[in-house]
C-alpha cells in the first residue's frame, strides 16, 4: 500500500488560466504573439512584420483627424428591405447592435493638420462593408457636400463589394457615387482614395479607383472578383500576389503605398499641396 493517495484531475480544482483572454493577439502573417495594448498603440500594425490588421472606422478617424474636429453627417439614414429579402432587416439590426454603427460607412467633416476635408470611412465589421443603398447615399452626400463647400474629399475603402440583399439597388450606387465624383472633378477639387484590406467588388469598380491619387495600405487585397473566379473567366495562370497593393502599384493602378503610421502626415501634405485645398 502506498503512503500517498493518487489524486484525480477533478480533485485538482479549476484549471488556472495561463493566459487571460483578450490580452494577446496572434499575427496571421508571421505568427508572432502581440500584446494587445502594444498593438493598439501601434495603430494595430504588427511590430514584428508590419502586418496591418483591419481597424474600425472609429480607430481610423482617431488616427487621422485633428482632435475634436470630426462632425458626423447623415447619421439617421437607415437601410430598408425594399426587395423583401428574407431576414435582411434582422441582419442589419444585429450588426447595428454588434458594432454600434448605423451602417457600414461613417461620413463627416473634419480637419487634418488644420485642413478642412470631407471624409467617408468604410467599416468592414458591418456586413463586410458591403455597399447598399445607404452606403452609396452617404458617400454621395459627402462628395456633394465637398463640391458645394469647395473642399477635398477622402474615402477609405474596405469592402466585400455590392450588398446582395439589395440587388440592383446596390449596383446603382456604383453609378451614383461615380457621377458625384465626376461633378467634383469638374469643379477642379481633389479626391483622394485610400484602399485598405480588403477592397473588392463594386466598390473597386466605382469610387475606390477614381481618385486623383490612389493610396493603399501595405499588402492589402485589391480586386474585383476572387482569384478562382478570375482564373475560370480568363482561363489563364495568374501571377502570384496579383491582387495585392504592391502588384497594383507596379502595374499602375495604385499611386502610393503608405503605412498606417504615415497616413495622416501623407494626406495632410497632399491636401496642402493641391492648389484647390483651402487651409484653415
Amino acid at each position: 500500500m502506498g503512503f500517498f493517495k493518487k489524486r484525480t484531475v477533478n480533485e485538482l480544482g479549476e484549471k488556472k488560466q495561463d493566459m487571460p483572454e483578450g490580452l494577446w493577439t496572434k499575427c496571421p502573417s508571421c505568427g508572432e504573439s502581440l500584446f494587445e495594448q502594444t498593438l493598439a498603440k501601434n495603430l494595430r500594425v504588427c511590430t514584428n512584420c508590419g502586418y496591418h490588421f483591419t481597424i474600425s472606422s472609429g480607430e481610423r478617424l482617431a488616427s487621422l483627424v485633428d482632435e475634436g474636429t470630426f462632425v458626423e453627417m447623415d447619421l439617421p439614414l437607415d437601410s430598408v428591405d425594399a426587395l423583401g429579402f428574407k431576414g435582411y432587416v434582422d441582419k442589419v439590426k444585429a450588426y447595428q447592435n454588434k458594432t454600434g454603427l448605423k451602417e457600414a460607412v461613417v461620413t463627416g467633416r473634419a480637419n487634418i493638420e488644420g485642413v478642412p476635408v470631407l471624409l467617408a470611412v468604410m467599416d468592414f465589421r458591418f456586413l463586410g462593408a458591403s455597399m447598399g443603398s445607404v452606403v452609396g447615399e452617404k458617400i454621395t452626400r459627402a462628395i456633394e457636400a465637398a463640391t458645394a463647400e469647395g473642399k477635398a474629399v477622402i474615402v477609405f475603402s474596405a469592402s466585400g463589394g455590392a450588398r446582395m440583399h439589395e440587388g440592383i439597388l446596390s449596383l446603382m450606387q456604383m453609378a451614383k457615387t461615380s457621377g458625384a465624383l465626376a461633378r467634383h472633378a469638374e469643379a477642379k477639387l481633389p479626391y483622394f482614395s485610400v484602399l485598405t484590406h480588403p477592397t473588392t467588388g463594386g466598390v473597386t469598380a466605382s469610387f475606390a479607383t477614381l481618385g486623383d491619387i490612389i493610396i493603399a495600405e501595405p499588402k492589402c487585397m485589391i480586386g474585383f472578383a476572387g482569384p478562382r473566379v478570375v482564373k475560370e473567366t480568363t482561363h489563364a495562370d495568374l501571377p502570384p500576389g496579383f491582387q495585392t497593393a504592391e502588384f497594383m502599384k507596379q502595374h499602375g493602378l495604385v499611386d502610393m503605398i503608405v503605412e498606417r503610421k504615415d497616413m495622416r502626415s501623407t494626406l495632410a501634405n497632399l491636401l496642402k499641396y493641391v492648389s484647390s485645398a483651402k487651409v484653415a
